[in-house]
């Protein structure tokens, strides 16, 4: 692929500085750029590093003064992250699989494969899945019986989509993300001890030793338009209703999201992130690495979870929090300056009940 400055500009809106007939094939960070390639500097700090590569033209910030940096040409995205965003797009090579259905697929009869799909090898595709025109089956990838894909999906290598799970347009998944595996739901005769822990907060445990009875998942899962799933993330179907995923919502990898959850639009969910069994998380919600939110609980619209925070009770609208348990992000700083201050604190306590002792033995 090769673009000229004029051309990439244009794709994303803005403006070519300099020699916008110059070409480039592909992007790089300043300090390893070669003289045909785009250095991505788009902080004044990136910039920095120019001097160490062969760049002739950057990927810069507005305002910035591409001359007195040495280049011949550039762009200035008033926005560059976000610009990155069509410019990566611009530049992506896809990831190589052969638009074709090749002879070692196996794909039953009885499915819908709409205009355009690809198969790779060794995919199989179940009795009655229904494929949306364009999308792109990576090998070795499962859908299963009756499973819905919209239009425009791309599954990557080794992805599951188990029966009956429906996805609208333009999902992606990355490889080994399983959608549709069966809930984590087992119970006891009798009340368990960990049922017995949580009802009385830890005063009463376990008794007696009893075996776990699996409770079977009726549901599936429902995915909306332009979802994308992470790399061995995993969806669980719903006991007796579906699992649900609103359209817009991204998963990083690593991600675990329980049995009849539903989770609202255009939210995001980092690395490791957990979701126990029946929450409900909102709208537009950030959840950053290694969150974990407990069953049965709501997470409110727009509300943003720190890294590592553990959530045990419900979460209102809008709110930042943090910590293990979760509290306001204001809060927790406050108790985490505190708890720094304590061995401080114990010395200057010891160090008064010294002087008072000392005090006391002159009287």
């Amino acid at each position: 692929m090769t673009y000229t400055i004029q051309q990439i500009a244009e794709a994303l809106g803005l403006t070519a500085e300099g020699n916008g007939a110059l070409t480039v094939t592909g992007v790089a960070e300043p300090q390893s750029a070669r003289a045909d390639e785009l250095a991505m500097a788009s902080t004044p700090k990136y910039a920095e590093a120019l001097k160490d590569g062969a760049a002739r033209a950057g990927f810069l910030w507005a305002g910035a003064d591409w001359r007195a940096l040495g280049l011949e040409a550039a762009i200035l995205p008033p926005r560059p992250r976000f610009s990155m965003s069509a410019l990566t797009a611009m530049m992506d090579r896809g990831p190589g699989y052969a638009a074709s259905v090749h002879p070692s697929a196996v794909i039953d009869p009885g499915a819908e494969l709409g205009a355009d799909v690809s198969v790779g090898p060794l995919a199989v595709i179940g009795r009655g899945a229904r494929i949306g025109a364009g999308s792109v089956i990576g090998p070795q990838v499962f859908v299963g019986e009756d499973a819905t894909l919209g239009e425009g999906a791309l599954l990557h290598a080794g992805v599951r989509i188990m029966a009956r799970v429906r996805i609208g347009a333009r999902f992606i998944a990355q490889p080994g993300a399983v959608i549709g595996g069966d809930g984590f739901s087992f119970v006891t005769p009798e009340l368990s001890g960990v049922e017995k822990a949580r009802q009385s907060l830890g005063e009463e445990g376990t008794d007696s030793a009893q075996s776990w009875a699996r409770i079977a998942s009726l549901g599936a899962v429902t995915i909306g338009d332009d979802v994308e799933i992470g790399a061995n993330s995993t969806v669980d179907r719903g006991t007796v209703r579906d699992t649900m995923i609103g359209s817009g919502t991204k998963l990083d990898n690593l991600v675990t999201v329980g049995h009849n959850v539903v989770i609202g639009r255009d939210c995001l969910l980092c690395g490791q992130v957990g979701v126990a069994g029946s929450s409900v998380i909102g709208d537009n919600v950030v959840m950053a690495g290694q969150v974990g939110i407990s069953d049965n609980l709501r997470v409110g619209d727009r509300a943003i979870l720190g890294g590592a925070t553990v959530v045990l009770s419900n979460v209102p609208a809008g709110r930042v929090m943090l910590g293990y348990p979760a509290m306001k992000m204001e809060s927790h700083v406050e108790a985490y300056k505190g708890l720094r201050r304590l061995p401080r604190l114990f010395r200057e306590v010891a160090d008064l009940k010294k002087a008072v002792s000392k005090a006391s033995g002159n009287d």
